[in-house]
């Protein structure tokens, strides 16, 4: 099967990728290298540019008429950054997205799984959420994902495109052969910032301690990105058959159970063996209190569960930080 990915030097697309390479697929690498890394396409079909560049596309499946389906990781994803720059966010998530779509359909492409957020959800009194939750995005990137979910839908209503549209938490973790990890080296998310302190003897800081949760810090599905990549294998492999005559699935992503930071802190000293300083403030512009799914969908239609622990994102993050720097250089 040969696959392309959008997005394929991203943290999430190139883990993706490693997969498809170990159980013996094929794939090909679009990635404009804004937040992705060159390193990460070693050894695999890469082309440079950007998801809007019509000719580019055309190129694309000129060189590979026999892709089967699109991965579709291209997006700018953190929330602080959205709340900036909310245009910027809207141009690279919904612009550009829109017409990497048309030069999918005028290439005849018939599949396309969209990475897609949990973030977009309404928080509901006990945190939880399924494929039929009420949406409401709180953050500029939430609603660029939340808006193209609208756009994708109607598209796949008019039968120009089958796609399924798989809606994940919070992804930790490497590529347990440690090929491909998180390439960002001042992470926004809790983990990421938790071992940069584990590094620098700062303290970590627990931003927002008054949510109605059971210790007041925000609560999150962590789900390890091996996890995650082996979701999408299997969505493309059962693609056809989930899509079915709507030809459009929403499928969530987790775990099923919350953590909470402040338990996040506990996994983390656990596997360190060290405690972890920790201060508290109120919450970030766009942070929300959180939530984990309830849904039981990904079994049913993919066959899928989570495998890997809380603790094993943490291990193996921790892993990839120690030798991120042999793999991507000190800049």
């Amino acid at each position: 099967m040969k696959v392309l990915i959008a997005g394929g030097a991203g943290f999430i697309g190139s883990t993706i990728a490693s997969l498809l390479i170990d159980e013996g697929h094929h794939p090909v690498i679009l990635d404009n290298l804004v937040t992705g890394r060159r390193e990460f396409t070693t050894g695999r079909t890469f082309y440079e540019g950007d998801i809007a560049d019509g000719d580019l596309i055309d190129r694309i499946f000129n060189d590979h008429p026999d892709i089967h389906a699109v991965v579709d990781c291209a997006a700018l994803i953190v929330v602080p950054d959205s709340v900036a720059d909310p245009l910027g966010y809207y141009q690279a998530n919904i612009a550009n997205g829109i017409q990497f779509i048309g030069h999918l359909v005028r290439n005849r492409c018939t599949r396309l799984l969209f990475s897609s957020s949990a973030s977009i959800y309404q928080t509901s009194p006990d945190f939880t959420v399924d494929e039929n939750s009420a949406i409401d995005p709180l953050s500029p990137y939430a609603r660029t994902k939340a808006i193209f979910e609208t756009i994708l839908s109607d598209i796949a209503t008019a039968g120009q495109l089958n796609i399924i549209s798989l809606r994940y938490f919070n992804p930790i973790g490497a590529d347990p052969k440690l090929r491909t990890g998180l390439q960002i080296r001042k992470p926004t998310h809790a983990l990421g910032k938790m071992i940069d302190c584990h590094h620098s003897g700062e303290a970590f800081t627990i931003t927002g301690t008054d949510y109605p949760t059971r210790d007041g810090s925000g609560i999150r599905d962590y789900i390890h990105v091996w996890d995650l990549a082996h979701a999408h294998l299997e969505a493309l492999s059962a693609f056809d058959t989930v899509t079915g005559a709507a030809g459009y699935q929403v499928i969530n992503l987790g775990t099923g159970t919350g953590t909470t930071v402040r338990e996040l802190v506990a996994a983390f000293e656990t596997v360190t063996g060290r405690p972890l300083r920790t201060v508290e403030t109120g919450p970030r512009p766009g942070d929300a209190v959180g939530a984990y799914t309830r849904s039981t969908r990904a079994l049913d239609l993919l066959g899928w569960k989570t495998e890997l622990a809380v603790e094993d994102g943490i291990r193996d993050s921790l892993r990839w930080i120690d030798q991120r720097d042999t793999i991507l250089g000190t800049m």
